[in-house]
């Protein structure tokens, strides 16, 4: 926090009774010295603001009203009663302004003075420059805040002159109040209501039409909690409440935008659509969204259960299908079997009957070394084995038949 002593030095000529500004420049002029004193006491509880005015009835020159103090309630009652009368004297004003600060009660911290023209400045230029110059060399900062002045008129032009003059390191400032706008507002989002720092973020430049209609851009909602913190709690909460509103209803229709896993079947899409689009479109209420979330599972639901019974009536025809199959195998199979069967009989059959072919018996006994085919056993041999296989295979077909 800025720890500094300011001198706020107010224009009361005979030129603020113009109806320019609501409801006149002194009253306008009244409002933004209100603001001053606050912010500047508000941001460190060891500043100190002094008041002065430019002109005063029955004498020229400044007319010191309160020194710098941390009083608010002397500050505000000396800004209440200030005649309107006389021409302002601005470089006398700005010289007693500096004696003030150099008598100020605090040593430390830094020196500001803050002048209000509302009326032509009489004195020279080269006057102020030498003002200026002065001011610098006691380390004194100079604010000044022009109304019912053009930027580019010889009014801005002098004043300008004694800004860049005790300018140092851009502790200085000029602010322009277009006529019709409340000085106030545009000082809000200035850098002199802010201890010489730029203006916070969203501010306009000064003097310019944005930060003159901005309406305190230097505050949430444009709204000065100090000066109103009911307004400024009630704002707050509407708009937590409007963005707690918007979040429950993305989180309502998020299911319904998101696009189905892979392998899942989207069931209806066009009717939830529609659905969804018919609820969100009627309200945004929370029973609109749980009467949505509540057709939306429904339809899942039904989808659900219609895939699930047309898989068992697939799984059902399968089966069928497969048990014929396996019969056909089977059946298959056992005619395999049978003629496997058939060979065997037929194979061993035909090994018999080369057996009971008398050239073939002598000529295979003829090719054994050691054996006489001529030899009267084995010709006995070879006959009673023939008549009894031929008896066995008369016996069994009788038997057969």
């Amino acid at each position: 926090m800025v720890l500094e002593s300011t001198m706020i030095l107010l224009d009361s000529s005979e030129y603020m009774r113009n109806g320019d500004y609501i409801p006149t420049r002194m009253e306008a002029q009244h409002d933004a010295a209100n603001l001053l004193c606050g912010a500047k006491i508000n941001q460190n509880p060891e500043n100190t603001v002094g008041v002065l005015t430019m002109s005063s009835p029955g004498h020229g020159g400044a007319n010191l009203l309160v020194s710098p103090t941390d009083d608010m309630g002397r500050l505000l009652s000396a800004l209440h009663g200030i005649p309107v009368a006389g021409i302002s004297d601005v470089a006398s004003a700005v010289h007693v302004a500096h004696l003030a600060l150099k008598h100020r009660r605090n040593k430390n911290g830094g020196q500001r003075v803050i002048v209000f023209v509302g009326s032509p400045v009489t004195v020279e230029g080269r006057v102020l420059q030498r003002a200026g110059r002065m001011l610098k060399k006691n380390n004194v900062a100079v604010d000044v805040v022009l109304m019912g002045e053009d930027e580019e008129g010889e009014c801005a032009e002098k004043m300008g002159m004694l800004v860049d003059a005790a300018d140092s390191g851009g502790n200085s400032h000029l602010v322009s109040v277009p006529p019709g706008v409340l000085p106030s507002d545009v000082l809000a989002g200035s850098p002199i209501v802010h201890g010489g720092a730029a203006p916070p973020a969203g501010a306009a430049g000064a003097g310019s039409p944005a930060a003159a209609g901005g309406g305190g851009g230097a505050y949430e909602f444009g709204v000065d909690p100090n000066m109103d913190p009911e307004l400024a709690m009630a704002l707050r909460v509407s708009m937590e409440e409007e963005r707690a509103r918007q979040e429950r209803v993305a989180a309502a229709a998020a299911p319904e935008a998101a696009p189905e896993g892979e392998g899942e079947e989207v069931v209806a899409p066009t009717e939830a659509a529609v659905v969804a689009d018919a609820v969100v479109g009627g309200g945004d209420d929370e029973e609109d969204m749980l009467l949505q979330q509540a057709l939306a599972m429904s339809m899942n639901e039904n989808g659900t259960t219609a895939a699930g019974e047309t898989g068992a009536e697939e799984a059902a025809g399968d089966g069928v299908i497969d048990e014929e199959m396996e019969m056909q195998k089977a059946l298959q199979m056992s005619m395999g079997t049978g003629g496997d069967r058939t060979g065997d009989a037929s194979s061993s059959a035909g090994a018999g009957g080369q057996f009971r072919d008398p050239q073939f018996v002598n000529q295979l006994l003829g090719s054994a070394p050691g054996v006489d085919v001529d030899d009267p056993a084995i010709r006995d041999a070879m006959g009673g084995g023939g008549e009894k296989e031929d008896a066995e295979m008369e016996d069994g077909e009788e038997s057969k038949k």
